[in-house]
């Protein structure tokens, strides 16, 4: 008997996942939205933990009293951030914004800043470096962030 293998093709989905081109640096080939405008921003969480329960980052049909927030080890390591920005980056991406949780509870966060700040532009600048952050400790580390290059 011989076997046969029958594709099966959503395309519905299909036509629905925006297309990477083969090559990175192909700056003709920059991925869009579903409206197909240009996409220049990129926006990481760095951790989903925050130090406050406001429905913003922490809504209680998921953040519930048995929540388990990720271990650190499960989270990317800023090399890994890094290697996944300087995709996009290279796609033509020009400002990303750090956001969690609270991005601020993310150990030495001013290292990954410093790397992603070393990234350059398809012009040949930095990126935006931007964060999404509740405020309550950002007068500590402020001036280490605006330091290692955070707008």
């Amino acid at each position: 008997m011989s076997e046969r293998v029958i594709p099966i093709v959503d395309h519905q989905y299909a036509a629905s996942v925006p297309q990477i081109p083969a090559h990175a640096a192909d700056v003709q080939a920059q991925p869009t939205d579903r409206l197909r405008r240009p996409l220049h921003d990129l926006r990481i969480s760095v951790t989903d933990r925050c130090n406050f329960r406001c429905t913003y980052c922490m809504p209680k049909e998921i953040f519930d009293k048995h929540y388990e927030f990720l271990r650190h080890t499960d989270l990317l390591s800023f090399e890994e951030i890094t290697r996944a920005a300087r995709v996009f980056v290279d796609l033509g991406v020009r400002k990303i914004r750090l956001t969690g949780g609270e991005p601020l509870l993310r150990k030495n966060l001013e290292r990954l800043v410093e790397m992603l700040h070393a990234l350059r532009t398809l012009n040949g600048t930095p990126p935006e470096l931007t964060l999404t952050t509740n405020g309550s400790i950002l007068a500590r580390k402020a001036q280490q962030l605006k330091d290692a290059g955070l707008d």
